[in-house]
């Protein structure tokens, strides 16, 4: 297959340039639904790039819709866009800009504050059932389904380890609406990348151990750092 019109990319490991590229190529139609794309191999040697990187291109790729991923290797063109519009889930995310601010703004109060009094009021059997779900993240890194499970299992769990049923149903509620409004961009940007992954299984066993400790105040500054590192990824993808 003859090489794809790309340019080598300018940062290592960068493989939100990688996204890029191929989605401009699927927008401007030079690559149309049903097209082949070229292998892992190639695709990593056409951007300079290793093959982890490429992959994770390909798995937010897929994440958004624009491509498959066959068994045994392959990969496939599904979706297209015309020139000029973008995808729906970032038109919505920009025309909700207020909206998912504040929804965020919500999250850190109530989560910290969550993190707080689960470090005070956590039983042994809550600190078991978050060890096994941070046990879990670190072994499924990169696989956006299961990444998007965990984390929303952890912070529904710790959320019910305050033993106060309106902070569960306050959260459940914050974060419904929060689904319903950035699910795409969450998935693609924070669990279709194993580098992200990596480092929010970080964030989140560095709560845990705070809340192990029972310490209050790390265990909120924890949360604090974590929502705002979330914050700062999804900002990026909000007009102004």
């Amino acid at each position: 297959m003859p090489p794809l019109d790309i340019e080598k990319l300018s940062k290592r490991n960068h493989y939100e340039e990688i996204t890029e590229q191929v989605k401009r190529l699927i927008v401007e139609g030079k690559l149309k639904a049903g097209d082949k794309l070229p292998s892992t191999k190639q695709l990593s040697e056409q951007f300079g790039v290793g093959r982890s990187t490429t992959r994770e291109a390909l798995s937010a790729l897929k994440a958004m819709g624009l491509i498959e991923i066959r068994q045994g290797g392959g990969c496939r063109v599904i979706g297209s866009a015309p020139a000029g519009v973008e995808l729906p889930e970032l038109r919505s995310l920009r025309l909700n800009r207020s909206t998912v601010l504040e929804l965020l703004e919500a999250r850190e109060s109530l989560e910290v504050s969550n993190a707080a009094i689960a470090a005070l009021k956590r039983s042994a059997e809550d600190l078991a059932e978050l060890r096994g779900i941070v046990d879990e993240m670190k072994r499924f890194a990169g696989d956006e389904t299961e990444g998007e499970r965990l984390d929303l299992l952890f912070h529904l769990t710790l959320a019910k380890a305050t033993h106060n049923s309106i902070m569960v149903r306050l959260f459940e509620s914050i974060m419904g609406h929060i689904e319903t409004a950035i699910h795409d961009i969450r998935r693609v940007e924070l669990y279709a990348s194993e580098a992200v992954a990596e480092r929010l299984y970080k964030e989140h066993s560095a709560i845990f151990d705070a809340i192990g400790l029972q310490d209050a105040e790390l265990a909120s500054e924890r949360m604090r750092r974590h929502l705002q590192h979330i914050g700062s990824i999804v900002m990026k993808h909000l007009g102004r």
